[in-house]
């Protein structure tokens, strides 16, 4: 195993590259422009100016439908940086909220998109991937296509509680 000290020689190397740096900033502006997409189109939707940026690990920004707020949920797009893939994720706005979702999800045997294993390290209850290895090179049809599959995908969400919470 390599210690810290060569970690951070490698990390300067490749900083001194400067590719990351400008494919990190071009990547934090999509998501910004993501973001802003969202928000200006679906007024409806409270979009708030956060973003995670995160470790390198993932990077998202919560949205909030009317339906699924009131019940403390959300709903995350999520870029996952190791697997270059955007995700849209059902969270909710605490553990306790997650772990009782997560629950009634799982038990319920809908298998329409991924529920994590369990709740213990995930941020998800249900999880979906919108685009694998994303094409940069025209991204207003990326925006296009990630639009279609999240509004999709809380369609589908607020359609299953709407049918099983009642």
């Amino acid at each position: 195993m390599e210690s810290f000290h060569e970690y951070m020689n490698e990390y300067k190397k490749q900083l001194g590259k400067g590719y990351i740096q400008i494919a990190y900033k071009g990547l934090m502006e999509y998501i910004m422009d993501l973001r802003l997409h969202f928000k200006n189109k679906y007024p409806d939707y409270s979009v708030p100016g956060s973003i995670y940026f995160g470790y390198m690990d993932m990077t998202y920004f919560p949205l909030f439908p009317k339906a699924l707020k009131r019940r403390q949920l959300k709903i995350a797009i999520v870029f996952i940086h190791d697997a270059t893939r955007f995700e849209v994720w059902l969270a909710g706005n605490n553990k306790q909220v997650q772990a009782k979702y997560w629950k009634f999800f799982k038990e319920s045997g809908w298998n329409k998109y991924r529920i994590p294993s369990t709740t213990k390290g995930a941020d998800s209850i249900v999880e979906y991937t919108l685009v694998d290895n994303p094409d940069f090179r025209d991204l207003d049809k990326l925006t296009k296509q990630m639009e279609r599959g999240t509004l999709d995908f809380i369609q589908d969400i607020e359609d299953f509680l709407f049918k099983h919470e009642n």
